[in-house]
């Protein structure tokens, strides 16, 4: 139908021009904040040795594991030390610094980590008296929390001439053991060269691309319990039911987990080749054209399941693919699979721009590793559940039930298709989807679907329903059930287990009492912390109603003058985390009288629209592009300031923009975020700001 034509050129030309904009983007550089750095120097030591000395400065609150792990825990620190004929290791490094060992609950072991700083060191022999250079890889696992990275940099340790030369005048004889068999040992034992030169301490150098992989494939399945993504389970196997025949269902349910695999691959592979810029995936998901042009598609898809037509490739393309194996079937799955990425975007887009600034750390396979086995975790299930279908086909349709569990999808996508159009609307700016029709929109929806299940309602293509079967009588007191919850909804309540899919409440969405809307304490409700009208406020709302500022500089000019911290939380309109965050935790009266109290709020855009005055623009040293808007400037921010990406993202910062405390995400234990705030302003005052 035109229709679906029009549909399937709007989105492949949106996707082409997402595509065009690869070779322009690129990702913050290596002038980013890291959490070690590293030191190296090397000194003289006895006996005509040389001690090259790493000095590992460990970002404030994180932890760097030790070299000497048990087994079945972290992963320890290794060293990988160049093969080079200028000189001979020996013996393993060694290891000092501001160490702990504490018994850790998640892997029930005794581990040892540092914090502050850690000293390794590898002593050598000198085979030369000219100035030459050590290259390390150095390895190692540094968390923070619940949040943990793996990381590698590669070191240089430079020994000048006089050190080497005077170092292996000391030596005498013994430098022509270097050659030898065999190299003494300094705790008297013998390390062969070979061994000495190739020996990878304290582990295997594949266990920390291990454990990338594992948790990328973990990061893929958790993937699918996101509110953008789980609702979109029902429609692939919707999709998926008019295949007939076990084998062709199956090959196309194979076509389209593999194309999910190969969609985000290349993702991947493009952010090592073409250094894809960290906005990348904000610029996509928040568009209003991708936001308008998946609610027009869920609509149609609920159009089509409701019975008005039936969603065909165009005759054309299906006369010259009949003939080679059903060809269009499974170009339909690839683009079926195309669409379910973008979608997933929405909410898994921080797990894929963790990889992106990885990417531009320099670690080029990574990124093509992590979207490897991210998108086989995610893209499993989803096959299983597409090649259900075949099997659905080939039992019996006395009753009609197959027709009835497409009516009852399409009311499910209709619902879904609001995210969508919320999206567009707040992309915008138009404002015009409040959270009183959104759940006016739902709770109608949820009644029609429980009128349909007992029989009270009706389409063209169903079966006359001579009784209510026991399970369509639990679906639709389930479907009465969540129309009812919705309705206090109307009237101010939070609604926290879909606060994810919901617009925050404005000004003309009425409450029974305003503040329980806010969730501000009345203490905090009669004092403020600003010292100025925010900029923006007319046009961008805080979170869950905190008093704040939605620019960073303004921010800490605040804090400054009245010397408190700065809570900074990256968000964004179209987040549904961040709404979650809002709804469960930001609104709660303890947690906003501490944040007004204690802190100076900052809440960062990132997807905001807006284009600032021409003398505001400025050119990111990141990726030579100039931002020109809210969201655009508040990415920069994120990416070369704080070094990370994705939302919602919490900080806490002194008045002179020191980190004191973060990362934290998503957090929705009250108790938990308290800490959080504990623990930063603690750091505040120890520091005597």
């Amino acid at each position: 139908m035109k229709i679906i034509r029009i549909l399937s050129f709007a989105l492949l030309g949106l996707l082409l021009g997402a595509s065009s904009a690869v070779a322009q983007l690129r990702l913050p550089g290596t002038s980013q904040q890291k959490v070690v750095t590293w030191k190296t120097q090397a000194v003289a030591a006895d006996s005509g040795y040389i001690d090259l000395v790493l000095t590992a400065s460990i970002a404030s609150e994180w932890h760097m594991y030790s070299m000497s792990l048990p087994e079945g825990g972290p992963n320890p620190t290794t060293f990988t030390f160049t093969e080079s004929p200028d000189y001979q290791l020996v013996g393993k490094p060694t290891e000092t610094g501001n160490a702990v060992t504490e018994h850790d609950e998640s892997f029930n072991l005794d581990l040892t980590s540092f914090s502050g700083n850690a000293v390794f060191t590898q002593r050598i022999l000198p085979r030369a008296g000219a100035a030459f250079t050590v290259s390390v890889l150095a390895e190692y696992q540094t968390c923070f929390a619940t949040r943990c990275e793996v990381n590698e940099d590669d070191l240089q340790v430079a020994v000048p001439a006089e050190l080497a030369a005077s170092q292996l005048a000391l030596l005498g004889d013994r430098a022509v053991a270097a050659a030898s068999s065999s190299t003494p040992a300094p705790d008297g034992g013998t390390l062969t060269p070979g061994e000495a030169v190739s020996a990878q301490v304290g582990g295997e150098a594949g266990q920390p691309i291990a454990v990338f992989i594992i948790i990328s494939f973990l990061a893929g399945l958790a993937g699918l319990l996101t509110p953008c993504v789980f609702p979109m389970i029902p429609m692939t196997v919707s999709f998926f039911l008019g295949k007939k025949g076990r084998m062709n269902a199956l090959i196309n349910a194979l076509v389209f987990g593999v194309s999910i695999v190969a969609i985000y691959t290349l993702l991947g592979l493009l952010v090592s080749l073409a250094g894809l810029g960290a906005d990348f995936i904000t610029d996509v998901t928040t568009h209003w054209i991708t936001n308008l042009v998946f609610f027009l598609l869920f609509a149609v898809f609920a159009a089509a399941f409701f019975g008005m037509f039936e969603i065909r490739l165009p005759s054309s393309l299906s006369s010259k693919t009949d003939a080679k194996v059903d060809k269009g079937g499974y170009i339909g799955s690839f683009f079926f699979a195309l669409t379910t990425v973008i979608v997933s975007l929405s909410c898994v887009g921080p797990i894929v721009g963790a990889l992106l600034i990885e990417g531009a750390s320099g670690a080029a396979v990574r990124p093509v590793l992590g979207m490897l086995f991210f998108s086989l975790g995610f893209s499993i299930p989803f096959t299983l559940f597409a090649i259900f279908p075949s099997w659905l086909n080939k039992l019996p349709k006395s009753g009609g039930w197959m027709n009835s569990v497409k009516i009852v999808l399409g009311f499910i996508v209709l619902a879904f298709s609001m995210k969508f159009l919320l999206g567009f609307d707040s992309s915008l700016g138009l404002n015009l989807l409040s959270r009183t029709i959104y759940l006016s929109v739902w709770i109608v929806l949820a009644f029609f679907l429980g009128l349909y299940l007992i029989g009270h309602l009706r389409f063209k293509m169903d079966s006359p329903m001579s009784h209510v079967g026991f399970l369509r009588m639990l679906l639709a007191l389930a479907a009465f059930a969540f129309g009812i919850y919705l309705i206090p909804g109307l009237f101010g309540a939070k609604l926290y287990g879909l606060s994810g899919f919901l617009p925050v409440a404005g000004d003309d969405d009425f409450t029974i009492t305003a503040p329980a809307a806010t969730g501000l304490p009345q203490s905090a409700t009669t004092a403020t912390t600003l010292c100025d009208t925010p900029k923006y406020a007319d046009f961008i709302k805080m979170p869950a109603g905190l008093e704040g500022y939605r620019d960073y500089q303004q921010a800490l000019a605040c804090a400054q003058q009245r010397n408190m911290p700065v809570l900074v939380e990256f968000t964004g309109h179209g987040c549904a985390n961040c709404k979650v965050m809002a709804a469960q935790v930001l609104s709660r009266p303890e947690v906003a009288g501490y944040l007004m109290q204690n802190f100076i709020v900052a809440a960062l855009y990132v997807d905001d629209k807006y284009e600032l005055p021409e003398a505001e623009w400025y050119t990111s040293p990141a990726d030579g592009k100039v931002k020109k808007t809210i969201g655009k400037q508040n990415i920069d921010l994120e990416a070369r300031t704080f070094n990370v990406s994705g939302q919602p993202l919490f900080f806490v910062v002194s008045p002179k923009g020191e980190i004191l405390v973060g990362p934290l995400g998503l957090e929705t234990d009250p108790k938990a975020f308290l800490a959080f705030l504990d623990s930063g302003l603690e750091k505040f005052k120890q520091q005597g700001q």
